[in-house]
């Protein structure tokens, strides 16, 4: 690894603005922002509904970067950070994998400079100071029954999602129905990210909706006068953090939300600093085209008034063939049919990218040993149907040199005509249309159906106001459907929405769809069961 000053000097950063960490760590003062450059490009890195094949997207997110700098451009990456719920439960770390790395790995997967810590703490601050005005007498009239606000934890924890508290006699609170979030589905998280300077953040923070009185209006953590506390916890984390690649491409690692339970996106401040340093800037939204990449067009992109010029949607062979029905034991045998069977997975996620939002996009096809020849022209052949190319990757085994001629198709898009980008919906349109919008226009399903709660909740945001936010719909992330269970590209479904809040300071409403929960479990058998540490304190088992 390079000292990260050197790092800085790669993304023409003073040594002035950083705030070192050791030594290949730092944060960024917010002062190095400078003006989008004329010529920067800004590439959306995405992907196919996620099996447990895998598909690759951090690492050739990080490994088209570094392409991108071997072909003689001025690139960098901007990613999120991890949560350490993943990390210790089934999918492992976020940062890429073989030569196609941030580094340092451990240290970013694990409490990297305490962002997502702060997070929680101003979560947290927030539900006890909640819960201390009730103690003390419920100036605000705060119906306990009408409680919005719930606490967090950075950690899979399913004994945490429903509980009671307050118990033990009137000194120890007053008991009521409570639960906790993995902290990275929590709306400070999502703040965090889409505030453009510490002022915006705080202002954000006081717009929050914690709870509503017996009348049935909001209580805000402005009313709380908890706002400038949860700021100060957070005065640092708004900063940027700087790290490498494993071939020295400056990293952009900054916020964590999930794009399943929550916005999925990088910070807004990460990535107009990286616009502000570099002609090439590579990001990624979690998991697919359905999820994370449809907030990152109509939630960050429309708030920060961001216009992106590119977009990479990464396959592989194994996990279409896994959406085609092919049991994960058998995927390294070649299967033609069970390959034809999962690519409309592909070709609705390239689909969503081309026509709803209007950009042009190129496939990167993450390539494995055990693909067959057949297979991977198959996948290359109903690409072009499409009228998408798709490059093999190798960035894996090869780091950027094995993602070079990836790198020279985005540098072809981004220079060639211009795409006609446009949301999925417009802001004037009411909530419900909005979800309606996403589920037919994105996901490709039939309908929208809503519980009698979530009509209720969408009526009265409605009449308070909060119609023209953006909607950020919870979903499970394996299947474009609410059921994940349905996977490849099934037609004619209906999205079941059960319940609907607003996130005024994030500036969205969130609606829940199907079964999905904002707090994980573990699995069977943990990632954490495979972690150690030996006596000099070299971390193993990490990925």
């Amino acid at each position: 690894m390079l000292p990260i000053a050197e790092v800085a000097a790669r993304a023409d950063i003073d040594e002035k603005y950083l705030e070192q960490y050791g030594r290949y760590k730092a944060k960024i003062d917010l002062a190095a922002i400078g003006e989008r450059r004329a010529d920067s490009r800004l590439v959306l890195v995405t992907a196919i509904s996620p099996t447990p094949a895998g598909e690759g997207k951090t690492t050739n997110t990080i490994a088209l970067a570094d392409a991108l700098r071997r072909l003689g451009q001025d690139a960098v990456v901007a990613m999120r950070e991890p949560s350490q719920g993943p990390v210790f439960g089934i999918k492992g770390g976020a940062c890429g994998g073989g030569y196609a790395q941030v580094v340092p790995m451990e240290d970013i997967n694990l409490h990297f400079t305490g962002d997502i810590h702060a997070v929680g703490a101003a979560n947290n601050l927030l539900a006890a100071m909640l819960d201390n005005h009730i103690q003390h007498g419920n100036a605000l009239n705060i119906d306990l029954e009408r409680i919005i606000w719930r606490r967090c934890v950075d950690m899979n924890d399913r004994q945490l999602r429903f509980i009671r508290d307050g118990l033990g006699g009137e000194k120890n609170g007053v008991p009521r129905d409570d639960g906790f979030d993995i902290t990275v589905a929590s709306e400070v998280m999502a703040v965090l990210c889409l505030a453009d300077s510490l002022h915006d953040l705080k202002q954000r923070l006081g717009r929050m909706v914690v709870a509503y009185d017996k009348a049935g209006q909001p209580i805000t953590c402005g009313q709380l006068k908890a706002a400038g506390a949860m700021a100060a916890l957070l005065k640092d984390a708004i900063k940027p953090n700087l790290v490498q690649t494993m071939e020295g491409t400056p990293a952009f690692v900054h916020g964590g939300p999930f794009a399943n339970i929550a916005h999925g996106c990088s910070s807004v401040i990460a990535t107009r600093l990286a616009l502000s340093h570099a002609d090439y800037v590579i990001t990624e939204a979690g998991f697919g085209a359905d999820l994370g990449a449809e907030k990152f067009f109509d939630i960050k992109c429309r708030q920060a008034r961001l216009v992106p010029d590119a977009a990479v949607v990464v396959a592989t062979v194994r996990a279409l063939k896994m959406h085609g029905g092919m049991d994960k034991t058998e995927l390294a045998n070649e299967d033609l049919a069970a390959l034809e069977r999962g690519i409309p997975n592909l070709m609705r996620h390239l689909r969503v990218i081309k026509e709803t939002f209007g950009l042009p996009c190129v496939v990167a096809l993450n390539r494995f040993e055990t693909d067959s020849p057949a297979e991977i022209a198959l996948v290359m052949e109903r690409c072009r149907e499409l009228g998408v190319e798709a490059v093999l990757s190798d960035a894996w085994a090869m780091g950027g040199r094995g993602a070079e001629e990836l790198g020279r198709r985005v540098i072809e898009l981004c220079q060639g005509e211009k795409g006609a980008f446009r949301y999925a919906y417009d802001d004037g349109v009411s909530l419900e249309e909005k979800l309606r919008a996403v589920v037919q226009r994105v996901y490709g399903g039939a309908d929208i159906c809503l519980s009698e709660q979530a009509r209720s909740e969408l009526a009265a945001l409605e009449a308070l106001g909060f119609g023209r936010l953006p909607v950020c719909i919870a979903k499970t992330q394996y299947s474009f459907s609410d059921d994940p269970s349905r996977l490849g590209a099934p037609e004619g479904f209906t999205v079941n929405i059960r319940n609907v809040k607003v996130a005024s300071g994030a500036g969205f409403v969130i609606a829940l769809a199907g079964n999905v929960l904002t707090m994980p479990g573990l699995p069977l058998s943990p990632a954490a069961e495979r972690i150690d540490v030996d006596d000099n304190g070299v971390i193993s088992g990490l990925f």
